[in-house]
């Protein structure tokens, strides 16, 4: 189940980034490495037994540590893409939670 909810966050951070408020704009000025780096976030999301802010948060700055040492972008545009992932905590827990339920409520149906 644990399993279930981090893919859901993952799932509910990237659906929020390219098509909530600022989607348009964000498809548009995206650079490679931002899209990699957000794919690793997730991936490393949806690996995590159990995700809280705490673990969001620390798993977006292990990260942007490997895009640091690797050089794959400026290390001020990689700080900004990583405060803007951790802004969004609430957003992608809020959703996680709605879908969390939707989920449940289709699987006591299907019992």
């Amino acid at each position: 189940m644990a399993f279930l909810g981090a893919s859901i966050a993952g799932i509910a951070a990237t659906a929020y980034f390219f098509f909530g408020p600022k989607g348009k704009k964000n498809q548009k000025h995206v650079k490679a490495w931002a899209i990699k780096m957000k794919a690793d976030v997730i991936e490393k999301l949806e690996t995590a037994r159990e995700i809280t802010e705490p673990v969001y948060h620390e798993i977006i700055e292990s990260v942007s540590k490997e895009y640091k040492k690797g050089k794959k972008a400026a290390q001020i545009d990689i700080d900004e893409l990583a405060k803007d992932l951790k802004k969004h905590w609430k957003t992608i827990s809020v959703s996680a939670q709605s879908v969390k339920k939707d989920i449940l409520k289709g699987a006591k149906k299907i019992k």
